[in-house]
Protein backbone atom coordinates (compact mmCIF):
# COMPACT_ATOMS: atom_id res chain seq x y z
CA UNK A 1 0.00 0.00 0.00
CA UNK A 2 2.71 2.60 0.93
CA UNK A 3 4.52 2.13 -2.47
CA UNK A 4 1.45 2.98 -3.97
CA UNK A 5 0.76 5.84 -1.81
CA UNK A 6 3.99 6.90 -2.62
CA UNK A 7 3.26 7.18 -6.08
CA UNK A 8 0.39 9.50 -5.99
CA UNK A 9 2.33 11.64 -3.56
CA UNK A 10 4.55 12.27 -6.36
CA UNK A 11 2.38 12.57 -8.47
CA UNK A 12 0.58 14.93 -6.43
CA UNK A 13 3.63 17.29 -5.42
CA UNK A 14 4.75 17.29 -9.08
CA UNK A 15 1.00 18.10 -10.13
CA UNK A 16 0.28 21.20 -7.89
CA UNK A 17 2.52 23.64 -8.81
CA UNK A 18 0.42 24.07 -12.30
CA UNK A 19 -2.21 25.07 -10.51
CA UNK A 20 -6.20 24.59 -10.90
CA UNK A 21 -8.89 23.92 -8.56
CA UNK A 22 -7.39 20.68 -7.52
CA UNK A 23 -9.13 17.70 -5.57
CA UNK A 24 -8.42 13.81 -4.57
CA UNK A 25 -11.15 11.47 -4.70
CA UNK A 26 -10.62 8.43 -1.89
CA UNK A 27 -12.46 5.47 -1.73
CA UNK A 28 -13.29 5.05 1.98
CA UNK A 29 -13.47 0.92 2.71
CA UNK A 30 -9.96 -0.80 2.41
CA UNK A 31 -8.53 2.43 1.29
CA UNK A 32 -8.86 5.10 3.63
CA UNK A 33 -9.94 3.07 6.40
CA UNK A 34 -9.33 -0.23 7.38
CA UNK A 35 -12.13 -3.54 7.93
CA UNK A 36 -9.82 -5.90 9.11
CA UNK A 37 -10.88 -6.60 12.61
CA UNK A 38 -14.95 -6.92 10.83
CA UNK A 39 -13.00 -9.32 8.43
CA UNK A 40 -11.37 -11.22 10.99
CA UNK A 41 -14.20 -11.76 13.32
CA UNK A 42 -15.80 -13.07 10.17
CA UNK A 43 -13.11 -15.68 9.11
CA UNK A 44 -12.48 -13.17 6.22
CA UNK A 45 -16.57 -13.87 4.72
CA UNK A 46 -18.86 -10.87 4.04
CA UNK A 47 -21.83 -10.49 6.60
CA UNK A 48 -24.14 -7.18 5.81
CA UNK A 49 -26.65 -7.77 8.75
CA UNK A 50 -26.69 -8.65 12.51
CA UNK A 51 -24.82 -7.49 15.60
CA UNK A 52 -21.08 -6.89 15.62
CA UNK A 53 -19.49 -9.35 18.49
CA UNK A 54 -15.65 -8.56 18.53
CA UNK A 55 -13.41 -10.35 18.55
CA UNK A 56 -15.36 -13.67 18.18
CA UNK A 57 -17.72 -12.83 15.28
CA UNK A 58 -19.67 -12.92 13.93
CA UNK A 59 -19.81 -9.21 13.01
CA UNK A 60 -22.42 -7.44 10.41
CA UNK A 61 -20.81 -4.94 8.41
CA UNK A 62 -23.79 -2.29 9.64
CA UNK A 63 -23.37 -2.66 13.30
CA UNK A 64 -19.55 -2.73 12.26
CA UNK A 65 -19.76 0.68 10.46
CA UNK A 66 -21.91 1.90 12.72
CA UNK A 67 -19.53 1.32 15.87
CA UNK A 68 -17.46 3.87 13.93
CA UNK A 69 -13.73 2.06 15.00
CA UNK A 70 -11.94 0.93 11.72
CA UNK A 71 -8.82 2.59 11.93
CA UNK A 72 -6.81 4.58 9.07
CA UNK A 73 -4.93 3.06 6.82
CA UNK A 74 -1.79 5.60 7.70
CA UNK A 75 -0.46 6.02 4.40
CA UNK A 76 -3.70 6.90 3.06
CA UNK A 77 -3.91 9.44 5.90
CA UNK A 78 -1.06 10.91 5.03
CA UNK A 79 -1.91 11.54 2.04
CA UNK A 80 -4.73 12.71 2.70
CA UNK A 81 -3.06 15.82 5.02
CA UNK A 82 -0.60 16.10 2.32
CA UNK A 83 -3.12 17.11 -0.17
CA UNK A 84 -4.76 19.48 2.35
CA UNK A 85 -1.67 20.80 3.24
CA UNK A 86 -0.88 21.77 -0.49
CA UNK A 87 -4.25 23.54 -0.86
CA UNK A 88 -5.75 20.43 -2.89
CA UNK A 89 -9.36 19.75 -1.89
CA UNK A 90 -10.03 15.67 -0.30
CA UNK A 91 -13.25 14.27 -1.42
CA UNK A 92 -14.43 10.38 0.02
CA UNK A 93 -16.72 8.66 -2.85
CA UNK A 94 -18.15 5.62 -1.06
CA UNK A 95 -20.77 3.28 -2.05
CA UNK A 96 -21.56 3.08 1.76
CA UNK A 97 -25.40 3.99 1.79
CA UNK A 98 -26.70 7.61 2.99
CA UNK A 99 -28.38 6.25 6.20
CA UNK A 100 -24.37 5.73 7.48
CA UNK A 101 -23.41 9.24 6.76
CA UNK A 102 -22.99 10.41 10.52
CA UNK A 103 -21.13 6.77 11.54
CA UNK A 104 -19.00 7.31 8.57
CA UNK A 105 -18.11 10.92 9.46
CA UNK A 106 -17.53 9.96 12.88
CA UNK A 107 -15.28 7.50 12.22
CA UNK A 108 -13.39 9.58 9.36
CA UNK A 109 -12.77 12.09 11.89
CA UNK A 110 -11.71 10.09 14.65
CA UNK A 111 -9.08 8.45 12.11
CA UNK A 112 -7.68 11.50 12.01
CA UNK A 113 -9.39 12.32 8.44
CA UNK A 114 -10.69 15.97 7.25
CA UNK A 115 -12.20 16.74 4.74
CA UNK A 116 -14.16 19.04 1.61
CA UNK A 117 -16.54 16.59 0.64
CA UNK A 118 -18.02 12.34 1.92
CA UNK A 119 -20.12 11.50 -1.02
CA UNK A 120 -22.44 9.06 -0.45
CA UNK A 121 -24.34 6.49 -2.13
CA UNK A 122 -28.32 7.50 -1.93
CA UNK A 123 -30.09 4.98 0.00
CA UNK A 124 -32.65 4.06 -3.01
CA UNK A 125 -30.30 3.95 -5.39
CA UNK A 126 -29.37 0.16 -6.98
CA UNK A 127 -26.61 -0.35 -9.12
CA UNK A 128 -25.08 -3.44 -11.27
CA UNK A 129 -21.33 -1.57 -10.11
CA UNK A 130 -19.65 0.99 -8.34
CA UNK A 131 -18.78 2.68 -11.49
CA UNK A 132 -22.41 3.30 -12.42
CA UNK A 133 -22.34 5.53 -9.02
CA UNK A 134 -18.95 6.42 -8.78
CA UNK A 135 -18.14 8.13 -12.58
CA UNK A 136 -21.06 10.09 -12.50
CA UNK A 137 -20.14 11.61 -8.72
CA UNK A 138 -16.46 12.24 -10.33
CA UNK A 139 -18.47 14.05 -13.20
CA UNK A 140 -20.58 16.30 -10.87
CA UNK A 141 -16.96 17.92 -9.13
CA UNK A 142 -15.18 17.88 -12.50
CA UNK A 143 -18.21 20.38 -13.27
CA UNK A 144 -18.29 22.34 -10.12
CA UNK A 145 -14.44 23.17 -11.89
CA UNK A 146 -12.16 20.63 -9.89
CA UNK A 147 -9.59 18.86 -11.54
CA UNK A 148 -9.20 15.46 -10.30
CA UNK A 149 -5.38 14.97 -9.74
CA UNK A 150 -5.84 11.81 -7.90
CA UNK A 151 -8.37 9.03 -7.75
CA UNK A 152 -7.57 6.01 -5.46
CA UNK A 153 -9.49 2.99 -4.13
CA UNK A 154 -9.13 -0.90 -3.28
CA UNK A 155 -11.64 -2.05 -6.28
CA UNK A 156 -11.32 -1.30 -10.14
CA UNK A 157 -14.89 0.05 -9.85
CA UNK A 158 -13.54 2.72 -7.79
CA UNK A 159 -11.32 3.75 -10.18
CA UNK A 160 -13.10 3.23 -14.16
CA UNK A 161 -15.32 5.68 -16.00
CA UNK A 162 -12.81 8.41 -16.11
CA UNK A 163 -12.91 12.00 -14.38
CA UNK A 164 -9.33 11.79 -12.84
CA UNK A 165 -5.87 12.94 -14.36
CA UNK A 166 -4.43 9.46 -12.32
CA UNK A 167 -5.75 6.19 -10.72
CA UNK A 168 -4.04 4.29 -8.02
CA UNK A 169 -5.37 0.95 -6.70
CA UNK A 170 -4.66 -0.13 -3.79
CA UNK A 171 -4.45 -4.09 -3.54
CA UNK A 172 -7.48 -6.25 -1.33
CA UNK A 173 -7.10 -9.57 -0.70
CA UNK A 174 -10.47 -10.11 1.08
CA UNK A 175 -13.50 -8.99 -1.58
CA UNK A 176 -14.09 -7.72 -4.95
CA UNK A 177 -16.84 -5.40 -5.74
CA UNK A 178 -17.86 -4.77 -9.51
Amino acid sequence: MSAVVDQAAAFLESRVPRGGKLAIVLDIDETALSNLPSLRANDYGFIIPGPCDLPRGPCGLLAWIGMARAEPIKPVLTLARLARQRGVAVFFLTGRPERLRAATERNLRGAGYEWTGVLLKPDALNTQSAVEFKAPERKKLVDQGYTIIVNMGDQMSDLEGGFAERTYKLPNPFYFVP
